[in-house]
């Protein structure tokens, strides 16, 4: 057996690799699981960085969107509403809510198409509960405002004719106005800014013709209207539709005459406007005919309305301005358009007031 093994170990030899094969050939196998698990590790790492480089290109694009939404949402401009409210401040001849006069706004109107005739009366009750006449009537501003109402054509396209006693009512209104701290407050604003003459009677024309100037409100027509009378007074258009009319002084009047019939307000989401509000977005009916939705500022001067209107028209050059300001606690858009050198319309828009007010946006 000893010899049959001995004959058997040479073979033995030849088929066991030596010691140091092994170990080399061990060391490569280990070499090869290493390699093989960090193409691994290398491979998920691959995958992690593209995923990653995926989530941060959507978030670039969302921010881009979100940017983008917000570009096209005003910025509140604030130094005007700083210039604003100083004037507002400035304001004595303002009336208060629930002292000077009340309003019930009552229920929200219903969605009227423009040159609709048909409408869902949401007001039982007139907007002004009262007003305190004796107050309006001592108060000069007013007093010259409210003789200017009836010095003007209500339908478009019938040409406005200026007499001599309408001209010196509008001289003396302007003059009234022009003597407000509202007004020269404004003024020395719009001379800061190069956009008016220090020289007063300079600058009384310049109103004049911003706010008085008879313009075409159609082409081939005849001089039939004025940024005064679309925006304090009130127009209609081809018979089936009213324009302009933003101020609450004719707003009550023509409401008390009877001509004028209330049908509630207009408001975002499900916001109910507030008795104390100066500013009010609205319907109603005038001489049969239906304004879907109008604004108006309440109980404010005329001085502040114009100060206002007057200012965004000669701080901009577009045809069509809105800017987006805060006054006394309420968030606004103004909107002014222009006829040439004159005012087309001018108007508020009331976003959020008192404590709907969204001082962040």
């Amino acid at each position: 057996m000893r010899n049959q093994w001995t004959r058997c170990l040479p073979w033995m030899y030849n088929k066991v690799p030596p010691l140091q094969d092994v170990l080399r050939v061990e060391t490569g196998l280990k070499q090869k699981r290493l390699n093989f698990t960090a193409a691994q590790v290398e491979g998920v790492n691959r995958e992690k960085s593209i995923m990653a480089g995926r989530f941060c290109g959507v978030l670039a694009l969302l921010a881009v969107f979100l940017s983008g939404l917000d570009a096209s949402r005003p910025a509140i401009h604030q130094e005007l509403s700083n210039i604003f409210n100083e004037l507002w401040t400035l304001d004595v001849n303002r009336m208060t809510p629930a002292t000077d006069y009340t309003i019930s706004v009552q229920g929200r109107a219903n969605y009227v198409t423009q040159g609709s005739h048909v409408v869902t009366d949401r007001a039982s009750q007139p907007l002004f509960s009262n007003v305190n006449e004796i107050k309006l009537q001592n108060i000069t501003t007013f007093t010259r405002l409210m003789k200017l109402l009836d010095n003007y054509e209500r339908s478009t396209g019938v040409a406005e004719r200026v007499t001599t006693e309408e001209q010196t009512e509008m001289n003396l209104f302007l003059d009234a106005v022009l003597d407000t701290e509202v007004m020269k407050r404004a003024h020395r604003y719009l001379v800061s800014k190069g956009q008016s003459n220090s020289n007063l009677r300079i600058f009384k024309n310049q109103l004049r013709l911003i706010w008085f100037n008879l313009y075409h409100r159609k082409r081939n027509s005849a001089l039939d209207s004025c940024g005064f009378e679309h925006v304090f007074v009130g127009e209609t258009k081809s018979g089936s539709e009213i324009i302009g009319f933003h101020n609450w002084v004719q707003f009550y009047l023509q409401e008390k005459s009877t001509h004028l019939d209330y049908k509630g307000y207009k408001a975002r989401d499900h916001d109910l406007p507030d008795h104390d509000d100066h500013v009010l977005n609205l319907q109603f009916s005038w001489h049969g005919l239906v304004k879907p939705v109008g604004s108006a500022f309440i109980g404010t001067s005329p001085e502040f309305e114009m100060a206002l209107f007057t200012i965004v028209f000669l701080m901009n050059t577009e045809r069509s301005t809105t800017v987006l300001v805060n006054v006394d606690q309420c968030q606004m858009e103004l909107v002014v358009i222009r006829h040439g050198r004159s005012l087309g319309t001018a108007y508020p828009k009331l976003l959020s007031s008192n404590s709907r007010h969204v001082s962040h946006h």
